[in-house]
């Protein structure tokens, strides 16, 4: 079996099993077991699909980092039930899976996935980092479209996009980044900073859309370049020009927030996923019983079970 490193966003999976398995589903008690249920079925999978050797589920220890709201304050502002001084603000979260967070990593735990986050920085962030310093090949799981911006054929990065659901999993690699965009790969956070994202507060270059964006790198490599030729006069229209001279002050901060991080203090996983043994397999199906996980866990454990090497 090949060496290959899976790494999932995981709050993008966790969110996807939450809305696409009815709340109905539900633990002896009453409580809600259904992002649990779903994630451990993305899971397995993921697993039996991609044959990863390797999983790391990433977290967002902090999902909106002051770094990035100091320098954009319209960061993820939508996303804010309640600002917090001393730290993380809470994210608006449905209460039934805010609940179900515990049991999501008991489980992840159960399996032998570790969980890995970083102080003040996102689940993209400790991915950008995982897979820029992988020696082996990797997945990232998510429903972000900013994490294209890792993809490296060279490298053998990828991205297994679940936008479209579990049911139709996208394989994003140079040439599908091309073909969606009209941009390479390395220049996706570049083009996502000028064509902006609302669902995460950033505004983008007004009157530059997408089309607009990926023709400007084209023509000029880069956002420097494109700022330089802006300022000379150079290579674009008019109206253009003054689009993005006008854009300055966003333009200044905005990559450093688009931009996921790569040189975090957090190191590739060595140990392998692996069967459990007799003791795990008690104490998974113990869990199981407990909060009416049923076959979503049996599903997953058998699916860790075929990574023996």
């Amino acid at each position: 079996m090949t060496d290959r490193l899976m790494l999932l966003d995981t709050a993008s999976l966790y969110f996807r099993a939450f809305y696409g398995v009815p709340d109905k589903v539900t633990a002896p008690d009453g409580s809600p077991i259904n992002a649990a249920r779903g994630l451990l079925d993305i899971i397995a999978k993921l697993i039996t699909l991609y044959e990863p050797t390797h999983i790391i589920a990433c977290w967002d220890d902090d999902w909106r980092p002051q770094w990035r709201v100091d320098l954009i304050p319209s960061y993820k502002t939508h996303r804010v039930v309640e600002v917090v001084a001393a730290g993380p603000d809470v994210e608006e979260v449905p209460d039934p899976l805010e609940a179900q967070i515990p049991l999501i990593r008991e489980t992840l735990g159960l399996l032998g996935i570790p969980i890995v986050g970083v102080a003040a920085h996102e689940a993209d962030d400790v991915i950008g980092t995982l897979a820029t310093k992988s020696a082996i090949p990797v997945d990232i799981v998510t429903g972000d479209r900013d994490l294209f911006q890792l993809v490296d054929d060279g490298r053998d990065v990828r991205v297994i996009y679940t936008a479209r659901g579990m049911s139709n999993l996208e394989i994003v690699t140079d040439a599908v980044v091309v073909a969606k965009y009209g941009v390479l790969p390395s220049q996706y956070a570049d083009f996502a900073t000028m064509r902006g994202d609302a669902s995460d507060g950033l505004p983008g270059v007004a009157g530059v859309g997408e089309k607009t964006a990926a023709t400007l790198l084209q023509a000029h490599g880069d956002l420097d370049g494109i700022r330089a030729a802006a300022e000379a006069g150079e290579g674009m229209s008019a109206g253009v020009r003054a689009k993005i001279l006008a854009a300055a002050a966003y333009l200044d901060v905005a990559p450093t927030v688009v931009e996921v991080a790569r040189s975090l203090d957090v190191e590739p996983p060595t140990d392998p996923l692996r069967p459990l043994d007799p003791a795990e397999e008690d104490a998974a199906s113990a869990v199981a019983e407990k909060w009416n996980l049923g076959g979503s866990m049996t599903r997953a454990v058998a699916a860790v079970a075929t990574m023996s090497r």
